[in-house]
């Protein structure tokens, strides 16, 4: 027997209706760095949208073709989000951070035939011209320097247009088409840590899916009384998929546009009284400083995510103690991201040392994601808390494959999918019996000593909690008599007194075995970080193996 249900497409264009009329009046702020921020309502960024699709398919922009965006967070790029995957193009988000060579790559790969971005961001732009070929309109908002203008203007093959003027004169309706959900709506790059970046395509069904999810309860469960200040960029998985669920549920957004330094957040937050934030724990550990050297009334904000990477305990009891309430969550490009959250169990008491180590795990699998352990061997490993094995994850808003392939490169390598579809996440971690995630390490950076692996993320978090130290980072380097062993590069904090020998009792004193400490230790003026804000520790491993480190043994 088939079902009787109506077959309604998932769109992001249902997302966008449903947004601008029943959430009409919620709004997107966008940090200006004076007096007073640009506000727009739901209603507004709908109607804007509506003209930019006008604008772009007057510029030749039809179905399936790519918009690429370099932009920060702000409403317009809030607009091509909805405007761009609405009208059955691509929107294609420029990761900003990345190096001009692998911006260029992933900016011809793609296909970009337009490409969106905000006048600050000019400069960043010019120099990849040359190698877009297939680029031909690019679209300008905000101020931008004259020096700037005049060379896009001269760029050979390139029509340039100003944001404003583009939509103006267009109507704030459009007939928007309707679209296979299974289609592509927008396209994320990964970081190219290892290899060159690889495209994962989001589809309109995988973004509905995704949005759901991020506002269950057991996510992250704002609402419309809620103020969600957006600091994860929105060309990192589409800043984490909550502007999609902010138009679903009515959540007002407060978007810093380039203003991500410390004294301009904490001024935010003292502001505009946002109840929730979104970040890597570098941009926390930022804004805890600029709290303990400036303290600000930040207490409206009780809501913490911090994903991309494990959030150092010292850092969340920190911001526990400012009335900050912080949720780690699990995630990566693959899957749109959202893998986990950890909202502890409700048998668990509040404020418990239960509950706060539940809430230092990387959280449960949501309904609509799978996950499991795979040891060397390829066994399915238990779900105990103890067997240790890479993660693999399956879902429907977790990519099957990657992008096309470049020169017959396949797109579904065996070193990302296992042969029955699983995603391998390159994560190494345990998980309890009722479903949380602990990760260890990435597989990459797990430091095999002797026969054993030694966890460097947890040699990270006991180093971090040491008064005299900023940052840590641990790398695996060669060593003859055990393969590998620990190299603990640190950051100290001004007027800091620790030696290495007083660490390394730090350390023991925490839990770390003996036999785990390291005997090599160097002193960084800065742990260097990828383009999403994650410690860089192939930057790390080649700094040593060129002698570049002053390395010392204790």
């Amino acid at each position: 027997m088939l079902s009787t249900m109506q077959d309604v497409p998932l769109t992001v264009t249902r997302i966008l209706r449903h947004g601008m009329t029943v959430h009409g009046t919620s709004q997107v702020t966008t940090w200006t760095g004076g007096s007073e921020p640009q506000r727009r309502s739901f209603a507004e960024v709908g109607a804007r949208a509506a003209q930019l699709a006008h604008a772009l398919r007057g510029l030749g922009v039809g179905e399936g073709d790519v918009t690429g965006t370099l932009m920060w967070n702000n409403s317009e790029h809030v607009e091509a989000y909805f405007a761009v995957p609405s009208m059955g193009a691509v929107l294609h988000t420029l990761n900003l951070r990345l190096p001009a060579d692998q911006l260029s790559y992933i900016a011809r790969h793609a296909g970009d035939k337009v490409i969106l971005v905000n006048g600050s961001l000019a400069g960043l732009l010019l120099p990849l011209l040359p190698d877009l070929p297939q680029l031909e309109h690019v679209v300008v908002s905000g101020a931008v320097a004259d020096e700037a203008r005049a060379a896009l203007s001269a760029a050979s093959g390139v029509r340039v247009h100003e944001y404003e003027e583009l939509l103006a004169g267009h109507p704030t309706a459009y007939d928007w088409p309707e679209l296979d959900e299974r289609r592509a709506a927008s396209l994320c790059y990964t970081s190219g840590t290892t290899g060159e970046p690889k495209g994962v395509a989001y589809s309109h069904r995988s973004i509905y899916l995704h949005s759901m999810q991020v506002n269950m309860a057991e996510s992250m469960g704002l609402t419309d009384a809620d103020l969600s200040l957006v600091i994860v960029p929105q060309f990192h998985c589409n800043s984490w998929g909550l502007p999609h669920a902010a138009f679903m549920t009515g959540i007002n957004m407060l978007m810093p546009d380039r203003f991500l330094q410390p004294a301009p957040l904490a001024e935010m937050i003292e502001r505009e009284r946002p109840t929730h934030a979104a970040a890597v724990p570098t941009i926390w550990q930022g804004l805890l400083a600029e709290l303990t050297a400036k303290p600000r009334d930040v207490s409206t904000l009780t809501q913490v995510t911090i994903g991309g990477s494990a959030c150092p305990p010292s850092l969340m009891k920190a911001f526990d103690e400012l009335g900050m309430r912080v949720f780690h969550a699990w995630g990566m490009t693959e899957t749109s991201p959202l893998g986990t959250v950890a909202r502890p169990p409700a048998t668990v008491a509040p404020g418990s040392e239960e509950e706060f180590a539940y809430r230092l795990t990387q959280g449960r699998f949501p309904a609509g994601v799978e996950g499991r352990l795979v040891g060397p061997g390829g066994e399915v490993l238990p779900w105990d808390g103890a067997s240790a094995g890479e993660l693999e994850v399956r879902g429907p808003w977790v990519t099957g494959a990657y992008v096309g392939g470049v020169e017959g490169e396949s797109t579904r390598p065996a070193d990302k999918f296992s042969e029955d579809g699983w995603l391998k996440t390159g994560d190494v971690g345990t998980i309890s019996p009722d479903g949380y995630l602990t990760l260890t390490d990435r597989a990459k950076d797990v430091i095999k000593s002797g026969g054993e692996w030694i966890s460097s993320v947890e040699l990270e978090n006991v180093l971090m909690s040491h008064p005299d130290i900023a940052e840590a980072a641990v790398v695996a380097v060669p060593d003859e008599k055990w393969g590998e062993r620990p190299l603990a590069t640190v950051v100290f904090r001004d007027g800091a007194s620790a030696d290495f020998l007083a660490l390394r009792e730090h350390l023991a004193s925490n839990g770390i075995a003996r036999w785990q400490l390291p005997e090599r230790w160097a002193v960084v003026a800065e742990v260097p970080k990828t383009s999403v804000g994650k410690f860089n520790k192939k930057v790390l491993r080649g700094r040593f193996a060129e002698g570049a480190l002053q390395v010392v043994r204790v």
